[in-house]
Order: structure tokens, then C-alpha cells, then sequence
């Protein structure tokens, strides 16, 4: 269908006759008063020649109201001739005869021209005059409805308030009656589905009923409806989906005059705020903007500076807050008076909720005392939702402007420190708007207490060996078979030097197992036995039967047998994905009751460490409570782990154990984020201590033995000073009191490490049955 205007050579003319008929058909037989009145005025018509037949020119007709005005009663009720908005037309065209005044003051300007515009370009309005031509024609001779019904839009300014309205013109075609010039054209069945198909195509409709076959007599009435608000409410809809709408002063200038035209208000204005942490960002056609900040219609202002204002009220409450007079309100804060000294008299203030949270304001306000009341807040409550939804997506695009600078130059960051990130990105890119170089500012947490944590997989570098080990000599096992079988069909030297070097790979294997070794097998099989395989093959069913079983026990993603690593690997996986999980939640709960840096990392089990302090949270808060509950927390971890690993091993392929480590350091320590690695690591040579130690416990022994610390089922703490053992015994004292834990404490001392020295640890057993441990799996907030 082209978008170009079609024009249509539809003659159309004015008449009353169907009017008249519909008065002797539908009328005066119901009402013996309502037929003598249509007598009477049938009789006068017959007197005025300018009404009779085919009218020229509608401005005739329009000199006869005291005519018209009785027999139009049936399509303009004298109800409603005051309120509604209707008027009667030469069928198709602009050429009045006859309409209401509130129809007259707002459609029409003085020389009686039609006023405004059409939503939309000017060739709409040709095409759906063609195409309502058609579909009368089609309905009228034709029998057939397709029920075709495009309502127009005409926009127009009001002339008393100077704001555009919008009506949705909608005619009626019962005072119209629809002819031919000549004979009538029949339509073949294919023709009848061609027009079905393609009933919104003037080109395909013209083509099979040319216009100048087919005349229009009567008039056309047409109703108007207000329909400003809905239209306005999806123009706010369709704008608020960009977000430059509201964070750019030339989009909200567009939104606000939206506003002013839904509200009826040519001088309102609207401005939106925006809940930041501690400040509030407020948003606006730029108005009452004195920051160059992130947004160019924005500023900030400090949350404690709206403390006690209608602002916060509105925020706090869930439905709008209105404001008959702000001048008449005591006790006015900084920012109230500032608002009105900029004549800010009558407001309307929104709260902005998302998911039940508050997000922020939206308000509007006049210059005028009690100008925005009840009806207005009825308006304002409809739209309310499109700029929540608007903001919460505007917020969201900061704050992943704000993230993808900390990604950029931080990696993915804690929650518990995110605030401080925020705070350095947000700084940073409002430096870098007004044109000032800038890096991110250094991120130092000073006076930190470390908690250190580990489960390790007991023998998992071995059982790995040992699995790589066993595919391996399958292989090459399956391999030798294949030779064996070749060289007792044929005396191929080569044969019998490819199973010695098979034997001699196998025994090496069986003593052990180095990287290169493991890749040395894996050449010598693809490249010098595999390759062999076609042409040993021909030899006969028993070689070729033996080859299969190789391929078949090849695992077809790798390429290589892959049996023992795969049932180690999903052993690995399982445990390690049983304890994480567990760590995890633990974790989350553990933040609900004090937020606090956690970072783990997972390889043959999981280690964790833990940073918590005054300088850590965003209200400088620090509660030694805290820190003792996150200490029991520990312990009680620890034991839920060795309860989770016992758990889980009959559902292992391969046995594996945990064993368990606690790191006590109660000095405080200072870390800095390193941007260059994208990681927290401790600052100074004195802290350093810290890292060493965490980093070669597990290899820590039992003084004066060769004992390993760590032992399956048992949790080992490990400390310095005797105040850090004493109050780790009264953790294990309450949880053997508990039955989380069995009465073998042990007192060690431990070799001296390289760098480490004088370290001590207590060792206590875990109580594995299932009745006792479930306590020590339960949260630390439960």
C-alpha cells in the first residue's frame, strides 16, 4: 500500500432527503405527535426550494436552521446540544450545514474553516477517506464488512488557555446513501476475495470499482470526543521509554509541555527527584539547575537538607501529597523556601515506588494557591506509574554508566564495598563531564580484622594422578591388544616394536606420572598407533574387532580415554559444588545480620577470607559483638562443612575427604584495591604477615612430628597470641556443649614455616552423626 495521497473522483452531494426518509420510515409511524410535526415541516420544505433534491452549496442549506434544527433532533439530541461536539457534512468533506456550538468554537475559526491538525501526515487523512468510501460502497451494494474503523486524531488549540487539545473524530454514515452511475458492476467470486484480500488498498480497490461509478447523497455526521488525556498519557508513555526525556533539559521540556496540556495549565511546571544514598538527585526542564552534574537538567541536593520537608513526606507515604499553599507552611527548610521564593505556590507531589520501595518523587506545582486539587491529583495518580517505571529504568542506565566504570577499572566488586566504588565512580565521571582528566581515586579500608577460612580436599593431587594414570594404561593397554593381535596374523617387525614401546610406556606410567609423560602418551598414541589403524584393519575380523573396542572406549569429545577423569572430576565438581552452596547461603544470612567484605575462591575445595570494620561500612559503623558472633559463625561453618562433605561421599565416584582451617589474627590490618590486578590485597609490610601465613598453612606439620595439622573431619584453628586461643577455646566449649563438636581438643604447637614462626592451633573433631550436626548446619542469624 502506497503512502502517497490517492485522490478520488467520488462525486458526493449534499441532500436531506435521507433524513427525510429516515423521519417517514422510523419516526412518524412510532409517534402520532412526532408524524404531525414532520407533516408540518415536510410541507415547508416543499416551500423551499433550497432544501429540496440535491443542495448546492451547504452554506444554503446552513440558512435554513429553523428548518433543519427540528428534524436534526434525531442525530443531535437537545440534551446534549450544548456539550457535545458534533456536526453535520457534505458527505467526504469539510463543507458544514449544520453544528453544535462547542463544535462551531473549537473546530472552526472565524471565516468558518476547519482548524488544527491531523495526527500524523496530511495523505492520512486522504487514504482513510478513500478507504471509508470504499468499505460503505462494499457494505451498502457489494454485502460485504470488513468492519474497517480507523478513527482519526485533529489536534487543536483551545482559545481560551492557549493548550492543545486532541479529538478523535469519528463519522457516521446513516444520512448517507450510496449510488451508482449506471449499471451496476457485479463482482465475479474471485473478484470478491481479490477485494477481501485487499481491502485496505486503494490501488487493487480502484482498479475493480473505479470511483466515478459510484455516488454519494446525503450528510455525513460527525462526532468529536475529548480524548486530550489518553492521548497525552501515550505520548508520555511513548516519550518516557527514551530515557533523554527526563535526563536531558530539551527532553523534559517536552514532557513538561505534555503536562501543562494534560493538566490544562500553561504555566505548570514538573520536576522529578531521584533517591541517591545521601543525596537527591533532582531532575527538571532546568529551571531551578545550579550544578554541572551528571545530567544537564540535574543537581544534587544533600538528603539532610530535605529533612522535615514535603518531600520526604510525600516520599515516606504512598499516595500524592497535595499542597494547597507552600508559602502557608510553618517551619520552612532551606529548599521549601527556596521554592518559594521562585513563586512555587500550589504543588502536587507523587511518591515513586518500585516493588514497594521508594525511589523517588514527581511533582508538579503552579504559581497560584489552591490552583492543583483533587481533580488534578486524579490525573496526576494515572501517570505516576510511567514515570516510576521511567526513572527506575534512567537509574538503572546510571547506574550501569557507574558500573561499567567500576568494571572497567575494578572488576566485579563485593556489595558490602560497592558503596564506596559507586562513590569513586561517580566522582571520577563527574570530573571527566567537565572536561577534567581523571582516575578512579585510591580505595583503602584502614583498620580491617581478617577472618581466614579453608576446606581442603584431602589427596586430590594424588587421587588426579592416579585417575590420569589409569586411563592412560586402558589406553594403551587397548592399544597393546590391537598390536598383539596384528603380529600373530603377521610378522611385521614394526608391529612387535610398537608393543615393546606400548609395555615400556605402561610401566613408566605405573611408577609415575609427570606433565610431560602425560602429553608424551597422548603424541605417541595419535600420531604413530592410531594412524596405524587403517591399514592394520584389512588383516582380518580379530584385529578389526579389537580396534573397534579402542574407539569405542574413546571418549569422542577429547579424544582420549577419559574414564577415571571423568569419574574424578565429577567427584571434584560435586563436593565442591555441595560446599559452595552451603558457604553461600551461610554467607548471605551471615550479611543480613552485619554487612561485611567476603571474597571465596574455589579449586580442590574452597577458602574464604572475610574483612569487616568501621572504615567498611558506608555509616562508619563497628560493633566488637559483630565480630565475635562472625567468629562463632566460623566455627560453626566449618562444622556444617565436614557434616555436608560426610553427606555427600556415598554419592561420590571417588572417595574424597575435607579438612578444615580457621586463621585467628585480631590486629587490625590496612587494604588497598589493586587496580592493576582488580583485587583487595593487604598495604604495608607489616600486614603482609598475614598473606604468608594463609598462604603455606597447608602444609603446616605438628611440632615435632611429621603430621600434617589438617586432618579429615577435624576443624584446625590456628593463632598467635594466647587472648586469640582463649577466645576461640570458649567458641569450641559452647559448640562441644552442643554437641557440634567431640571432647578430643588438641593443644599443638606447629613447625616453623619459611617467614612464620611460633604459631599455635587447636584441633577438634567435628561430630559427624546426622543427629548432633544438624545444629551445625543451621544459620548464625537462626
Amino acid at each position: 500500500m502506497s503512502n502517497r495521497s490517492i485522490p478520488g473522483d467520488f462525486r458526493t452531494v449534499l441532500s436531506i432527503t435521507p433524513l427525510l426518509d429516515f423521519w417517514r420510515e422510523k419516526v412518524a409511524p412510532k409517534c402520532e405527535h412526532m408524524a404531525a410535526m414532520f407533516e408540518v415541516f415536510e410541507k415547508r420544505i416543499q416551500e423551499t426550494p433550497d432544501l429540496q433534491g440535491d443542495i448546492d452549496r451547504a452554506e444554503v442549506a446552513a440558512r435554513h436552521t429553523d428548518i433543519l434544527a427540528p428534524l436534526m433532533s434525531v442525530a443531535f439530541p437537545s440534551s446534549t446540544w450544548e456539550s457535545e461536539i458534533t456536526g453535520a457534512f457534505t458527505p467526504f468533506q469539510h463543507q458544514a450545514i449544520y453544528c453544535t456550538p462547542t463544535y462551531r468554537k473549537l473546530l472552526f475559526n472565524n471565516s468558518g474553516t476547519i482548524v488544527g491538525r491531523l495526527k500524523g501526515q496530511q495523505n492520512a487523512l486522504d487514504f482513510q477517506r478513500l478507504i471509508r468510501a470504499y468499505a460503505l460502497i462494499l457494505k451498502r451494494i457489494y454485502g460485504i464488512d470488513q468492519g474497517l474503523d480507523s478513527p482519526l486524531i485533529r489536534i487543536v488549540t483551545d482559545p481560551e488557555t492557549g493548550l492543545e487539545r486532541h479529538f478523535q473524530i469519528t463519522p457516521d454514515f446513516q444520512f448517507v446513501q450510496v449510488g451508482t452511475v449506471g449499471r451496476q458492476r457485479e463482482l465475479s467470486d474471485p473478484e470478491r476475495q481479490q477485494v477481501i484480500d485487499h481491502i485496505a488498498d486503494p490501488h487493487v480497490l480502484t482498479s475493480l470499482l473505479p470511483p466515478e461509478n459510484f455516488i454519494f447523497r446525503g450528510f455525513t455526521v460527525v462526532r468529536a470526543v475529548d480524548v486530550t488525556e489518553s492521548e497525552i498519557t501515550s505520548a508520555l508513555e511513548r516519550d518516557l521509554i527514551d530515557q533523554e526525556s527526563i535526563f536531558s533539559a530539551d527532553g523534559f521540556k517536552r514532557l513538561q509541555s505534555r503536562l501543562r496540556t494534560l493538566f490544562g495549565q500553561s504555566d505548570l511546571k514538573a520536576s522529578l527527584a531521584a533517591l541517591q544514598q545521601d543525596k537527591v538527585l533532582v531532575l527538571n526542564d532546568g529551571h531551578t539547575s545550579k550544578a554541572n552534574c551528571l545530567f544537564t537538567n540535574s543537581s544534587h541536593i544533600p538528603l539532610n537538607d530535605l529533612s522535615q520537608s514535603v518531600w520526604l513526606k510525600a516520599a515516606a507515604q504512598k499516595e500524592i501529597l497535595r499542597i494547597p499553599d507552600l508559602s502557608k507552611k510553618p517551619n520552612l527548610c532551606p529548599v521549601e523556601q527556596e521554592a518559594v521564593d521562585h513563586g512555587v505556590r500550589s504543588m502536587l507531589i507523587a511518591p515513586l515506588h518500585y516493588r514497594g520501595k521508594a525511589i523517588g518523587t514527581f511533582w508538579i506545582t503552579s504559581s497560584r494557591p489552591n490552583d492543583l486539587g483533587a481533580i488534578e491529583a486524579q490525573k496526576m495518580n494515572h501517570i505516576v506509574p510511567l514515570f516510576s517505571m521511567a526513572l527506575k529504568r534512567g537509574l538503572e542506565d546510571m547506574n550501569n554508566e557507574v558500573q561499567s566504570v567500576i568494571k572497567e577499572k575494578c572488576t566485579a566488586v563485593h556489595p558490602s564495598v560497592e558503596w564506596r566504588f559507586r562513590n569513586a565512580a561517580m566522582d571520577h565521571m563527574e570530573r571527566l563531564r567537565q572536561g577534567k582528566s581523571s582516575e578512579m581515586e585510591s580505595i583503602i579500608f584502614k583498620d580491617v580484622i581478617p577472618l581466614f577460612g579453608q576446606s581442603d580436599i584431602r589427596g586430590s593431587s594424588e587421587a588426579r594422578v592416579q585417575s590420569i594414570q589409569a586411563d592412560l594404561s586402558e589406553q594403551l593397554s587397548l592399544a597393546g591388544t590391537v598390536m598383539r593381535r596384528a603380529a600373530a596374523a603377521k610378522s611385521w617387525p614394526l608391529l612387535d616394536e610398537l608393543s615393546y614401546r606400548i609395555d615400556q610406556r605402561i610401566a613408566r606410567i605405573s611408577t609415575g606420572l609427570s606433565t610431560e609423560e602425560e602429553s608424551a602418551v597422548a603424541s605417541f598414541l595419535q600420531q604413530e598407533v592410531e594412524p596405524s589403524f587403517v591399514e592394520l584393519r584389512t588383516i582380518g575380523p580379530g584385529v578389526s574387532h579389537a580396534i573397534d573396542g579402542y574407539h569405542q572406549a574413546i571418549d569422542p569429545a577429547r579424544g582420549v580415554i577419559y574414564r577415571k577423569r571423568k569419574a574424578f572430576e565429577e567427584s571434584i565438581s560435586s563436593l565442591n559444588e555441595r560446599l559452595s552452596g552451603y558457604l553461600d547461603q551461610q554467607q548471605a544470612e551471615a550479611q543480613q545480620v552485619f554487612p561485611h567484605y567476603f571474597e571465596k575462591h574455589q579449586t580442590d575445595g574452597i577458602d574464604y577470607v572475610i574483612y569487616l570494620g568501621a572504615s567498611m561500612h558506608p555509616e562508619g559503623k563497628h560493633n566488637l559483638f559483630f565480630h565475635n558472633n562472625l567468629a562463632l559463625w566460623q566455627f560453626k561453618v566449618a562444622c556444617g562443612l565436614a557434616w555436608h562433605t560426610r553427606q555427600i561421599q556415598p554419592q561420590l565416584k571417588v572417595p574424597l575427604d575435607t579438612c578444615h582451617l580457621i586463621l585467628i589474627n585480631h590486629a587490625p590490618l590496612t587494604i588497598r584495591f589493586r587496580y592493576d590486578e582488580k583485587r583487595f590485597d593487604v598495604d604495608g609490610a607489616y600486614d603482609v604477615r598475614q598473606e604468608i601465613v594463609k598462604s603455606r598453612l597447608d602444609k603446616a606439620t605438628v611440632k615435632g612430628s611429621r603430621e600434617r595439622l589438617t586432618q579429615p573431619g577435624r576443624v584446625a584453628v590456628v593463632y598467635s597470641h594466647p587472648r586469640e586461643g582463649r577466645d576461640i577455646r570458649r567458641h569450641i566449649d559452647y559448640l562441644q556443649s552442643r554437641g557440634q563438636l567431640l571432647e578430643d581438643l588438641e593443644m599443638v604447637d606447629l613447625e616453623d614455616l619459611p617467614g612464620v614462626r611460633g604459631l599455635k592451633a587447636l584441633r577438634v573433631s567435628v561430630n559427624l552423626e546426622v543427629g548432633a550436626a544438624a545444629a551445625a548446619i543451621e544459620s548464625m542469624a537462626g
